[in-house]
């Protein structure tokens, strides 16, 4: 197991995870949410369901820190609090990208001496956006497996120069929209 799945497993931070182990190239990927915020604990057996997760979540990495994540955050409320949780695991090294449900502008910002990437994110997925920076198509990763695909798509992304200005994270915190996710039903 590596450092960062220790992590996350030793503090009961997975959630909902559809990948979570050693791929071709790196010692640990991850795909799922990832708990920002527990729920109340009920009873030694019992716990409420979290109060803010990452959503979406594909991550890397080859050491003792995350080398590479991205997530949606439904609100960037969330944002300080999953740095708080994750501090430990984080790199000033890593490439971490976030896709905001209710940020209006786009920016690359400091924040606690880590980098990130902030997106707004309205009706597209974090894999879709992933695979539009990295210029993949789904036909690329057709014939690949979950790891590989998580792999492949990594590559690219280092790879790849995002092109955003780089804004403080007071630009960021202003561009916050008070309306947050707007969900459609039927039609």
């Amino acid at each position: 197991m590596s450092t960062v799945q220790d992590f996350i497993f030793g503090n009961n931070l997975q959630w909902q995870a559809s990948f979570s182990e050693k791929t071709d190239k790196y010692a640990y990927g991850y795909r799922g949410s990832l708990v920002i915020t527990p729920g109340k604990v009920l009873s030694a057996d019992k716990q409420l369901p979290p109060k803010a997760t990452a959503t979406q979540v594909i991550l890397v990495s080859n050491s003792d820190k995350i080398d590479f994540i991205a997530c949606e955050l439904e609100t960037l409320d969330f944002f300080e609090p999953f740095v708080e949780q994750y501090k430990e695991v984080l790199s000033t090294d890593g490439l971490y990208l976030l896709f905001v449900t209710d940020l209006d502008a786009d920016g690359k910002f400091e924040y606690e001496g880590f980098t990130f990437y902030a997106f707004s994110l309205d009706e597209s997925s974090v894999w879709n956006e992933l695979l539009d920076y990295a210029d993949l198509s789904k036909g690329d990763l057709k014939k690949l497996d979950a790891g590989e695909k998580i792999d492949t798509v990594y590559d690219e992304i280092k790879a790849t120069t995002l092109r955003i200005s780089d804004k403080s994270y007071d630009d960021i915190k202003a561009a916050q929209s008070s309306e947050g996710k707007v969900l459609f039903g039927a039609v």
